[in-house]
């Protein structure tokens, strides 16, 4: 129980840090690419700001690990953030490392209890935009026969792409831009899948909420029904027994 309860003040002590971090990491990845006369050194800064917030993301599983009760189950459940800190390492590719620290702070971001499903889904859908434009602006923008040159056209690109739409006036044309594309096109479904169930699961609870005061409201009726009719048989009793007094 103390591992647990050590586990739990770990999670709660680190939420803020590691969500101020992420916003780091989202502004070190995004100057390169927006800032396209960025010098070197800049680069360089905002490189290594990525490898540390990875870094970090990468030390809170570790500690996670080392604080569960059972390490074994911990990994097997966890198995999506042990190849998040993973695959960086064995591919130090930039791209990679997006993916594997925005895995890192999704997961980490659904551990916290008082992040509501719709906060997290919306501030997935941001994530997932920002970031899907950023990155297929970096691959395409180079491209000799790309369409993707601005990061106008990539934020458009990327809104049509997780929606589903496709109008095709805008397409990657790398194979690095169409397997970010395949990502946000299932990353779109997915989100879009949960804001269908879950304003479902809030008509169905609250059809049910509805449903539970009728039968509340019919079981007390009938209560005060059989009530007045028990009522009127003592009164006729009464009435009879007074009535037999007097003759």
């Amino acid at each position: 129980m103390e591992q647990l309860s050590a586990q739990a003040r770990w999670e709660r002590h680190t939420q803020r840090p590691l969500l101020a971090l992420a916003v780091a990491f989202a502004l070190a990845y995004a100057v390169p690419i927006v800032d396209t006369s960025a010098g070197h050194s800049l680069t360089a800064a905002c490189t290594m700001v990525e490898w540390l917030v990875w870094a970090a993301f990468a030390v809170d599983y570790l500690m996670r690990l080392a604080l569960a009760p059972r390490r074994k189950e911990f990994v097997r459940r966890h198995w999506l953030d042990l190849c998040a800190v993973v695959l960086p390492i064995l591919q130090p590719l930039r791209l990679l490392r997006l993916v594997s620290t925005l895995m890192l702070v999704g997961r980490r971001a659904r551990m916290a209890p008082q992040i509501r499903l719709t906060t997290y889904v919306v501030g997935a859908v941001v994530g997932l935009l920002m970031f899907g434009s950023l990155a297929v602006l970096s691959v395409e923008r180079e491209s000799p026969h790309g369409n993707i040159r601005t990061l106008g056209d990539a934020v458009w690109w990327s809104f049509t792409t997780m929606t589903t739409v496709g109008y095709g006036d805008h397409a990657p044309t790398t194979g690095l831009g169409r397997m970010i594309a395949v990502g946000l096109m299932l990353s779109g479904i997915a989100l879009l899948g949960v804001v269908t169930a879950n304003i479902a699961a809030w008509f169905i609870s609250r059809f049910e909420k509805d449903d539970v005061e009728e039968r509340r409201q019919t079981e007390a009726i009938a209560s005060l029904t059989e009530e007045v009719r028990l009522l009127r048989a003592e009164v006729a009793r009464l009435a009879g027994e007074r009535e037999r007094q007097r003759h």
